[in-house]
């Protein structure tokens, strides 16, 4: 049994990426070979990925779209509050995290970046219900601030509003960007055009739940926050089609495995085909998760001791991502939301 501690790694902090590279397929791509022992791992750039991957091979792209999620406000006494959406669950209300010096009772008034009042009411463990005055979409999107994450340390500015977006970004409602898709560009998705490469799209809206620490050591008494998805009947023939010529689906970022993998895991434990879902899920995927859709992997790297870097030792092998970002850190590569990718396979066996 797998403890938080076996997720722990050491990373310079200089190699956590602060802002994007200028044009987004020029980052660095470590493609891990898992089918020999030791993986075999070579150092790319992220433009050699169509080179990478076989004619009639499916991407699966998330296509949510990030939210200005963020706010600071205050409340009718004057005290300061921060507040981060995390799903909008109707015209004119939100789930949302408040930080303030104390908890903020129901019926609460909250004025928020100086421009509207929102209203507290029941609380949703570890979330409070907002009832915003008027559509809260409309109200984010004019007033809310970009939600970098917490390890990138300046404010957003207009270069962040484009970059931490992808180029296909469509349906609004994500607290974090899917950052492997942030490195396809449209020169890009022209070569993998034609190299054969098919790609299709599915929504999973990333909740803040992403960077979620672990703080139980016994891994499997973390609870994932849960975030919603929709599977299209679209991708899921295109995922049968695939599979019956014998070509491999590949997931951009671990938030279209978890939707992938989260509608599979559902079907079969209700004894039947993969199908279209629209649903909550909050799938922890874990070193002994068995894979039923996905076949190969593109992704950033992530923090220490996240269910991110366990999703990814689940994939690839436990040892195989030891050995890799022992790699990707002696070659310096840029970590994070904003850093370099790697192209994983899954593994055949064992963890």
């Amino acid at each position: 049994m797998f403890t938080l501690s076996d997720f722990d790694f050491n990373l310079p902090p200089e190699l956590i990426a602060q802002t994007a590279l200028a044009e987004r397929s020029a980052s660095r791509l470590l493609e891990v070979d898992n089918r020999t022992s030791p993986a075999t791992l070579t150092d790319r750039r992220f433009s050699e990925l169509p080179g990478l991957i076989d004619a009639g091979d499916l991407l699966v792209f998330n296509d949510t779209k990030v939210l200005k999620a963020r706010f600071l406000g205050k409340k009718a006494s004057g005290g300061r509050i921060e507040v981060l959406i995390e799903r909008i669950t109707g015209a004119t209300t939100a789930l949302a995290q408040i930080r303030a010096s104390k908890s903020p009772a129901p019926g609460t008034t909250l004025t928020l970046a100086d421009a509207f009042d929102v209203t507290v009411g029941e609380r949703v463990e570890p979330f409070f219900t907002l009832h915003f005055p008027a559509d809260c979409l409309t109200l984010i999107e004019r007033y809310g601030r970009l939600p970098l994450p917490p390890y990138i340390e300046h404010d957003p500015d207009a270069v962040d509003e484009t970059r931490y977006q992808t180029v296909y970004a469509a349906n609004p409602g994500a607290v974090a960007a899917p950052t492997a898709g942030l490195h396809f560009d449209d020169a890009l998705f022209a070569a993998l055009d034609e190299r054969g490469v098919a790609r299709a799209t599915l929504t999973l809206h990333v909740g803040a739940g992403t960077f979620q620490p672990v703080r139980v050591e016994n891994i499997a008494e973390h609870r994932m926050h849960s975030e919603w998805y929709e599977l299209p009947q679209t991708l899921v023939d295109r995922i049968a089609a695939t599979k019956a010529r014998g070509n491999r689906v590949i997931a951009v970022g671990t938030t279209s495995m978890r939707a992938l993998e989260a509608a599979a895991r559902d079907a079969a434990v209700a004894n039947r085909p993969l199908a279209a879902a629209a649903a909550e899920t909050d799938i922890f995927i874990t070193p002994g998760y068995e894979f039923r859709v996905v076949d190969r992997l593109i992704t950033n790297f992530h923090l220490p001791k996240s269910t991110l870097l366990m999703l990814v030792s689940a994939f690839a092998g436990v040892e195989t991502i030891r050995e890799a970002y022992r790699h990707a850190i002696e070659a310096r590569y840029r970590f994070f939301s904003y850093g370099d990718a790697m192209l994983l396979t899954r593994q055949s066996t064992g963890i």
